[in-house]
């Protein structure tokens, strides 16, 4: 049994990660008034699956009740650095988008 800790490394916050999660209240635009399912954005481990994901919010989140419903998976890839003469690259991570069922909502 996998603990669901070393899945799930950590919540991903940035200003469109947080508008993802507002569609689902927003009113004034009817292009995006359809998106009812609330969308979170975590890093996971490089070696996770869709399954071991929803697995894991779900036992993370089990006081809260919450159901996942999908789970979309991104592999971010490292980028080349340069600081004058020397080399270097950023860390590569994997993002998934979990939608969870109407009505859930985690707690921040």
């Amino acid at each position: 049994m996998k603990n669901p800790y070393h899945i799930i490394k950590h919540r991903y916050i940035t200003e469109k990660t947080q508008m993802l999660e507002s569609l689902k209240t927003l009113e004034s635009n009817p292009s995006v008034r359809r998106c009812k399912l609330p969308k979170y954005v975590f890093i996971v481990g490089q070696k996770a699956n869709k399954q071991e994901i929803a697995w894991a919010v779900e036992e993370i989140y089990k006081t809260d009740d919450i159901h996942v419903t999908a789970v979309n998976t991104i592999t971010v890839k490292p980028k080349k650095r340069r600081m004058r003469r020397h080399l270097g690259k950023t860390s590569g991570c994997k993002k998934a988008i979990v939608t969870l069922s109407p009505g859930d909502e985690l707690s921040s």
